[in-house]
């Protein structure tokens, strides 16, 4: 049997902890471990066009996996293009393992042509960033990068140097049994007595929920009932709480809708359940606030806390329920609901005005057909900016579609790479990309990689010849739009040139019958929608000075926007209030 070298033996310790596909470019520093994957049946190269769709395809599979995905990048600027997906992979708690091969390890310091010092540049976006400087070191420190990202849900880096990768490795290197999923973690009994009390001691309890919730969708459904209580949710919540949901107020934040923002500052006692929600603005200063989450740096970073409980929100639900007082009066949830219904009432009455002849297209009116004719566990991906207004507004949870976009990093050019690592992981399973015009043009060479492939992604451009979110933000500070045109080409022609399938709709009675004929093409295809730029989104709660930024830019037109199937299940909800 031949003698391995290092990356034979790095890639068969990825492919022994479930890695089934390595994204990246191939490169000079790379070579050994690309032939490693070339010769070894367990594990793919995937080649994409560019390294961030790399980072950001592995983060997607492994969030929808909850596996282990990795990627890679050559010397100096190929590995550094991985940046951007691997800062989004970690702060969305993605475990994902990146390659960063390096300059030949003789020259590193000596300023050799395309010298970076990875190990300290992926140190903010990482649990854990090393170099292997000999080939005795690679299996432990390797083995101890995949327990980091693992283990606490992030990113590890590992930088390996072309000569040791190509260097013969250890005949007998340590082994040990790896770390391949988390554990539950339960909060002391003292927290979960504690939290009791401060609950059996409110009249009003609300729940605010993010993707902590996670697995815990019928614990929350259980608890919300005892103590009679609304629950709202954050972005990343939506897809885990919202549905089959009686106690639903809606979401708060920048793209909110609905009561949840006065669910929460009228309590006495919120509760946030799985959520790091970053917008302090839209928090309660005058409430009581219990938080529980899993990863105890997350307790109170927001606002003030008056208990921190660090535990899973399942675990703790299922310690907590028994002991809290079933409460009976109703009155604060069910004047919530009725908050939150006419709230929704008011913003469909907005939307709805001859929606389906308006020209350009509105692009509610889009996400509100794509709802309708998208399988009902399909993945959306998102592009940051007005396409998180849409989903967050107009795409239905229903416990098995999944929702992911760059939701804590905020980045452009996310939607079209996250399908790719999305599609990658079933490839009989519905893969729609929500895409913005701004962002599917910035990454948009990595089409290509849906055509090499073959893989069905359908995507959605949402065409509006601007950068919505950017003009909106402009507005509130009473600024023009400036710098935030695109002069675009016809999108659907560039994706059938390409090889694919392609159509331009400008017509809203086009719209439905382009989509499902995309939907039925057996590989990849683009649908080109072009959408009315005036149509922007305003969040639930608006300051004076925020007015006054509007006033300044009157020259657009700011509409509130609808809510999609949700206005149905708010009316749906509201018949189990009591009427006078």
């Amino acid at each position: 049997m031949a003698k391995q070298n290092v990356a034979e033996q790095f890639v068969d310790i990825l492919a022994r902890a479930g890695v089934q596909r390595l994204y990246g470019v191939v490169g000079d520093s790379l070579n050994p471990v690309v032939d490693a994957v070339r010769r070894n049946a367990a594990i793919d190269w995937v080649q994409v066009r560019h390294e961030e769709a790399a980072a950001f395809a592995a983060g997607a599979e492994a969030q929808i996996t909850g596996k282990l995905a990795a990627c890679a990048g050559s010397c100096g600027p190929g590995n550094l293009h991985l940046i951007n997906g691997l800062y989004d992979a970690h702060r969305s708690m993605a475990p994902v393992l990146a390659l960063a091969s390096h300059i030949p390890s003789s020259e590193i310091g000596l300023n050799y042509f395309q010298e970076t010092h990875p190990d300290r540049l992926f140190a903010e976006c990482s649990h854990y960033s090393e170099m292997i400087s000999s080939p005795r070191q690679m299996p432990r420190l390797l083995q101890t990068a995949i327990q980091h990202a693992v283990g606490q849900g992030g990113v590890s880096v590992v930088t390996l140097p072309g000569d040791i990768a190509a260097a013969p490795a250890p005949e007998r290197a340590a082994e040990h049994a790896m770390v391949t999923s988390r554990p539950s973690v339960r909060p002391g009994d003292g927290e979960i007595d504690r939290l009791a009390r401060m609950i059996d001691e409110a009249d009003r309890v609300t729940l605010f929920c993010g993707s902590g919730t996670a697995g815990a969708h019928a614990e929350v459904m259980e608890f919300a009932e005892r103590v009679k209580s609304p629950v709202g949710h954050a972005l990343r919540g939506k897809e885990w709480i919202q549905y089959d949901n009686p106690f639903d107020v809606g979401m708060s934040g920048l793209l909110g809708y609905g009561a949840a923002y006065e669910a929460t500052h009228e309590c006495d006692l919120l509760i946030l359940l799985g959520t790091d929600f970053p917008y302090n603005a839209f928090l309660p200063d005058d409430v009581k606030i219990a938080q529980v989450d899993v990863r105890p740096e997350h307790l109170g970073r927001r606002t003030k806390l008056d208990l921190a409980v660090w535990g899973d929100v399942r675990e703790t639900l299922t310690c907590l329920i028994p002991k809290v007082r079933a409460k009976t009066d109703r009155r604060f949830l069910d004047r919530m609901l009725k908050k939150h219904a006419d709230a929704l009432e008011g913003v469909v009455k907005a939307y709805t005005r001859k929606v389906d002849r308006h020209i350009p297209i509105h692009p509610e009116y889009v996400a509100a057909v794509l709802d309708d004719v998208a399988d009902d566990d399909a993945v959306f991906t998102v592009d940051t900016g007005m396409c998180n207004v849409w989903a967050a507004r107009y795409l239905s949870p229903n416990g098995r579609r999944r929702v992911i976009g760059s939701f804590s990093h905020g980045s452009m050019a996310n939607a079209l790479p996250q399908a790719i690592g999305a599609q990658f992981t079933d490839r009989r399973r519905q893969v729609v990309s929500m895409s913005g015009d701004g962002g599917f043009a910035m990454l948009m060479g990595d089409f290509l990689t849906l055509v090499q492939y073959d893989l069905p992604v359908k995507i959605v451009l949402f065409n509006n010849s601007s950068l919505g979110m950017v003009e909106l933000e402009m507005m509130v500070a009473g600024l023009p739009a400036y710098g935030t045109g695109n002069h675009n080409p016809d999108f659907a022609a560039i994706a059938r040139a390409a090889g694919a399938h392609g159509v331009r709709v400008e017509k809203p009675k086009q719209l439905a019958a382009a989509l499902k004929d995309a939907f039925r093409h057996p590989g990849p295809a683009l649908v080109d929608v072009v959408t009315d730029p005036n149509a922007l989104s305003i969040p639930p709660k608006i300051s004076a000075e925020m007015v006054t930024g509007f006033a300044l830019s009157a020259s657009k037109i700011v509409l509130d926007g609808g809510v999609g199937r949700m206005v149905q299940m708010a009316r749906s909800n509201l018949r189990n209030v009591p009427r006078p």
